[in-house]
């Protein structure tokens, strides 16, 4: 399971006469390359400098490892400076503005960095949730979307929040089309994790289900914001974060969760969603018939009872990991509880349209126990490269 090295990107430059492969900023060949990490509360991330992180990481055989300090500048310096790097969990209260800055700050160029440093910016998606998101002084859930800033001063239209959570689990991004990349939506995720704890409506706190009701219907909300995005014109959405579901068995280690049955229903409609073959679909499995189903979450999700037999098409999206490597045994959560490796999940996903697969060149995940770092996840990645036909016969005619 080694990790794949990352890319660099180069500095920009004014154009040259002859044609060659450019960073992001550049006309054309560019790379768009998306990190996603579950950080399970940023507080330790927000450290100048990583050394004593690596020291209190340990060996990768003690699980009672100290958790150790991070450096979110330091994972992005390299990582070579990707465009984007969506987390989930921050687990800041809306109201700490301290925090809020420090994030902020965390990921800023500074003065004393070279020219090429890269320089970032935060955008965050809190819960408003007062029934089903007031636990640990409001510290729960949360995403972050940080972002390169020529990448976003070049290609974004809006960032924004979705209107039908509250619970502060997504944020997208909405581009427009620019010198080679066509228009897309990169839409950071924290799912739902499906238990039968109960689920409260937001308004009037009356309980309407448990948190397995909650997850199927966020799946079948985010599949309708996905065809909406589609139907406005977007070329392409990526899908990046912890999805709380470990697909297959290739995806759990020692083996997948198949108990209680509700995690294998969570699955299957998450399938069918999000992933199955739309030309082979005829009819997706029903959430009310687990018999079809053949696997279940390591991670437990929230599924809605009042999914009904008859579900929309599925997108057929990419799982770009699996895509690039069928057989491979990855994993993405290491609970903290256990020594590293002994019981591990892939249940963090970075999924794209079918129409991006062609432009996919790179896909994995960090799994050591020093990337993993004060979290219980580790890091992945994909890297889509776009303009690169057009970049090749330019340069061909020049020659």
């Amino acid at each position: 399971m080694s990790a794949q090295k990352s890319i660099q990107e180069r500095a920009i430059s004014p154009p040259g006469s002859r044609k060659r492969k450019r960073p992001i900023s550049e006309p054309h060949g560019q790379s768009l390359k998306v990190y996603s990490w579950n950080v399970n509360g940023i507080g330790p991330f927000l450290q100048p400098s990583v050394a004593s992180y690596f020291k209190a990481a340990g060996s990768s055989g003690d699980a009672g490892q100290s958790a150790g300090k991070a450096s979110l500048r330091d994972f992005l310096r390299r990582r070579g400076w990707p465009t984007l790097l969506f987390v989930q969990e921050v687990k800041i209260n809306p109201d700490d503005a301290a925090t809020i800055r420090g994030m902020e700050k965390a990921v800023k160029r500074q003065p004393d960095e070279p020219d090429d440093a890269a320089d970032y910016e935060s955008h965050f998606c809190f819960p408003s949730d007062k029934h089903n998101a007031r636990g640990f002084g409001r510290k729960v859930y949360g995403v972050c979307s940080i972002i390169r800033t020529d990448f976003r001063k070049r290609y974004i239209d809006r960032i924004r929040q979705v209107d039908w959570d509250t619970e502060g689990r997504f944020l997208v991004i909405e581009t427009r089309a620019n010198a080679g990349i066509p228009k897309l939506a990169l839409i950071n995720v924290y799912a739902v994790n499906g238990t039968d704890n109960p689920y409260k409506d937001p308004t009037s706190g009356e309980v309407i289900g448990t948190r397995h009701d909650r997850k199927l219907r966020v799946h079948e909300l985010l599949q309708a914001e996905i065809r909406q995005l589609e139907a406005d014109g977007f070329g392409g959405t990526i899908v990046a974060g912890d999805v709380n579901i470990a697909r297959t068995p290739l995806d759990g280690h020692p083996n997948l969760r198949t108990f209680p049955k509700q995690h294998c229903i969570n699955r299957a409609d998450f399938e069918a969603r999000f992933l199955a073959d739309p030309s082979l679909q005829a009819q997706p499995p029903s959430a009310s018939r687990p018999e079809q189903t053949s696997e279940e979450e390591p991670d437990g999700e929230d599924a809605p009872s009042n999914s009904t037999a008859s579900k929309p098409a599925s997108l057929g999206m990419v799982d770009t990991f699996r895509s690039l490597h069928p057989t491979q045994r990855s994993y993405t959560y290491y609970p903290r509880t256990k020594p590293f490796g002994e019981s591990c999940d892939r249940v963090d996903l970075i999924l794209i349209s079918r129409s991006l697969q062609s432009n996919l060149k790179a896909a994995g995940m960090h799994e050591t126990v020093q990337e993993r770092g004060p979290s219980d996840h580790v890091p992945l990645y994909a890297e889509l490269e776009f303009g690169l036909e057009q970049e090749e016969e330019e340069a061909g005619s020049n020659r």
